[in-house]
């Protein structure tokens, strides 16, 4: 059965992991240098359209997890969080063995870079350190890791190679899959290198180019330049940018996301996460709402601190970044939402509540057909058909994408 999607949230210590996960999940983590010991599992929520909004019954849906206002859903998404990596991980320095252990699974990577250039490699306090070291050292250590294992018993497997006449995408998914790898991804990092000689012919260099083609595969990565609202940031900004593609890259401020969250529900400001804007009861009542949207006056220290956090993060740069951060690894996975119903007609699940619609949404990865999702929300159940918008029959080789076999009702039976 298909697993859920795994988003691994990378970077050395004191980068801010710690903080981006609480403004990812909203939870409690402790934050501080060298506090992230051992691997957690948290539930963030990836934002997307819902088809609520499609279908016009955004005021009727009611997602049994996470939420959706205005047609815009929060989709539960679990998020691992591991220890800081240090330089020289692959070779058990710091943490490192067990960093890279648990970040196998991963289907993508989130790496919380410093932008400030405040932190040095190993997480200690200095100035002036260019960050975009981190960004080539930490895939360095993954891809160092990955040549490791392989390597050190290269030549048994170029003999059973020959010996069962295997092809290269076999060898090579018998030896990556303990990093939660498809013989679909090995195909495509072959692909990538538009490989033409035997595998028993490759060299140490071709198996470089080999593991770093899968690593690019295996864990795309969103690259969180954190920090943004720091006076040292812009430059390093402009260096990282002109290095990487620009589709990887998203500009962040946890802290400052942390810190709205915190003050919208302790009613304070008004704000929306991902949003461009933050209203205080000042400025509500200078909108003509007498009653301030009913929030609570700031004090001097906080009012500062908002106004200050506006001009530096929030009209700077459109937002905090943080729930873009999300959405963007969710692109380079090319995740699909799903919503399975009991009506194709009325979008309802059956239950209790009869009016409510698109109750579930499930995220699948691109590429997955009908029969995936109907293997993934039914499990072992017998499928006797699956049935699209209209109540047409579909096949389970159809591809799921967003507006096409997206909704779907399963109906069990031999």
């Amino acid at each position: 059965m298909a697993r859920d999607p795994l988003i691994g949230l990378v970077g050395k210590p004191s980068a801010g992991k710690s903080t981006m996960l609480n403004s990812l999940t909203d939870a409690s983590s402790k934050v501080g240098r060298f506090t992230t010991i051992d691997p957690q599992r948290a539930i963030g929520y990836l934002q997307i359209p819902c088809a609520c909004a499609r279908h016009g019954v955004s005021d009727r849906c009611k997602p049994n997890y996470g939420s959706c206002v205005d047609g815009v859903r929060s989709v539960p998404i679990e998020l691992l969080d591991v220890a800081g990596l240090v330089p020289g991980a692959h070779e058990g320095k710091g943490l490192g063995n067990k960093f890279l252990d648990d970040l196998r699974h991963a289907d993508a990577l989130i790496h919380v870079v410093d932008a400030s250039g405040t932190v040095d490699a190993e997480g200690k306090e200095t100035r002036g350190y260019d960050p975009s070291v981190d960004i080539a050292w930490l895939r360095g250590e993954i891809v160092a890791w990955i040549k490791g294992n392989l390597w050190e018993k290269w030549g048994s497997i170029k003999r059973r190679h020959i010996a069962v006449k295997a092809t290269p995408v076999e060898t090579l998914q018998n030896q990556f899959s303990g990093y939660g790898s498809t013989a679909k991804v090995v195909a495509r990092a072959l692909d990538r290198l538009c490989v033409k000689e035997p595998l028993e012919e490759w060299d140490e260099a071709m198996v470089d180019r080999v593991v770093e083609a899968f690593t690019d595969e295996k864990f795309p990565t969103v690259i969180a330049l954190n920090k943004i609202d720091h006076p040292d940031a812009d430059k390093n900004i402009s260096k990282i940018a002109k290095m990487q593609d620009p589709n990887t890259i998203v500009l962040c401020s946890a802290i400052s996301e942390v810190f709205l969250r915190k003050m919208a529900k302790q009613r304070y400001v008004k704000y929306t996460e991902g949003s461009e804007f933050v209203d205080t009861r000042d400025d509500l009542v200078e909108q003509g709402d007498a009653d301030g949207g009913g929030l609570r006056e700031l004090d001097e220290k906080n009012r500062n601190r908002i106004e200050n956090l506006k001009d530096m993060v929030l009209y700077r740069f459109g937002s905090t970044g943080v729930v873009q951060v999300l959405s963007r690894a969710a692109e380079l996975l090319g995740l699909v939402p799903v919503f399975p119903v009991r009506n194709t007609a009325t979008f309802s699940s059956g239950a209790s509540e009869s009016k409510a619609v698109f109750r579930d949404c499930v995220l699948v990865k691109k590429g997955a057909t009908v029969g995936d999702v109907a293997r993934k929300v039914m499990g072992d159940a017998p499928i006797a058909y699956v049935e699209g918008i209209g109540g047409t029959r579909v096949s389970e080789d159809d591809v799921v994408a967003v507006g096409k076999h997206d909704i779907l009702s399963f109906k069990v039976g031999k």
